[in-house]
């Protein structure tokens, strides 16, 4: 079985970094705007990373035509895209149908993570206190303090921590709105996300399922990256399975590579503009090698300890960071650009500031390269 594996991979097709990353890129909907609805673009990407509130905003806005803030606020106020914990236990904005299915899936994950607070748990019944945190928190939302306090209550000796990330992760807790809202502030405030869509929890989907899903929004990938994706383990049984149905590459380090026959994977020369990403977008963290987004040169460099930075590609490739400071948009990239590219990312960075704030004026600046 072990030969047969390694003579595919080593008799695939090759996919250079540069195919690789314009293959991806239009999966990611990032080589042209989509002309697609809000709901359509969550589901097709399998959610959006959202730690914070505005960047599945500004994620959106970089990839839709016609995009506005509230297109995205509306359907969170009638509960038809929802926040919650699923994959690698972040934050992210699901359709509610996919909300039901996918934290079902890595559910699995989610009960590893208690392992890691098992001390704080000590005599703690975790059933009970599944039931005791839902009933809480379908009685009226809570924030994660006022669950800890509760929850205290009836385990005086456990740390206060450890029993409200057992309920997290014990149940899956939407967080309700406003918070999320475009413009509107709010506490993190959570309640079930049953209790919150009025109808209960689907069977956790075949991994095979969502294998193709991963594929089409995230392709050309392999076994590694789409757990590095999920945070789940031992999905090459899934992707052994669907092998028949798939058609295999290579890349350059031979690393065998999984994808949907029909695809696409446009020529590695396709024009790639310039797109501003916010910190945390999916893009950068979804593959176990990053090399098809991130320079080796650059790699590292959009993080600092905790902290993600919002993210500049030019021609398809991580070129420097943004961010909003008073009264203007500042650009640091991280060599020097030339003068086309410098007046095609001001020509995107003014696209993006109509979109996000139609109604405020922004200078553009470029700051120093960072080095």
């Amino acid at each position: 079985m072990t030969n047969t594996k390694r003579s595919v991979t080593h008799t695939a097709p090759h996919l250079g970094t540069r195919a690789l990353n314009r293959a991806t890129l239009d999966r990611q909907l990032l080589l042209r705007p989509a002309r697609m609805s809000v709901a359509a673009a969550v589901e097709h990407l399998v959610g959006l990373q959202a730690q914070n509130v505005k960047p599945p905003y500004y994620a959106l806005a970089t990839r839709l035509d016609g995009f506005a803030p509230e297109a995205l606020s509306r359907p969170m106020a009638d509960r038809e895209v929802v926040r919650i914990v699923t994959m690698r236990s972040t934050i992210h904005t699901h359709t509610a149908d996919d909300c039901l299915t996918l934290r079902p899936l890595v559910q699995p994950a989610r009960d590893r993570e208690l392992l890691n607070f098992r001390k704080g748990l000590a005599g703690v019944d975790l059933d009970r206190l599944t039931v005791l945190a839902r009933d809480l928190v379908e009685a009226e939302p809570r924030t994660m303090k006022q669950l800890r306090e509760a929850l205290l209550l009836e385990w005086p000796d456990a740390d206060p921590q450890a029993l409200s990330v057992a309920a997290r992760c014990r149940l899956p807790l939407v967080q309700v709105t406003p918070r999320g809202l475009w413009g509107r502030s709010g506490q993190v405030c959570l309640t079930t996300a049953e209790h919150w869509l009025g109808r209960p929890a689907e069977p956790a989907p075949a991994p095979d399922a969502v294998v193709l899903r991963y594929l089409a929004a995230f392709g050309p990938a392999s076994v590694r990256d789409m757990q590095t994706w999920a945070g789940l383990t031992r999905l090459r049984d899934a992707f052994e399975r669907l092998r028949p149905r798939l058609v295999t590459f290579r890349d350059d380090s031979g690393t065998e590579l999984f994808d949907l026959p029909d695809a696409p994977r446009p020529d590695p020369d396709t024009p790639a503009p310039p797109r501003f990403l916010p910190e945390f977008d999916n893009l950068l963290l979804s593959h176990a090698d990053r090399s098809r987004v991130v320079p080796p040169e650059y790699r590292g460099r959009s993080w600092q300890g905790n902290i993600a930075y919002c993210t500049l590609l030019v021609d398809g490739f991580l070129a420097g960071l943004w961010r909003m400071a008073e009264g203007a948009l500042v650009i640091e990239p991280f060599g020097r650009l030339t003068r086309a590219q410098r007046e095609d990312v001001t020509a995107e960075a003014e696209r993006m500031l109509r979109v996000m704030h139609p109604e405020a004026s922004y200078d553009i600046r470029f700051g120093v390269v960072r080095r």
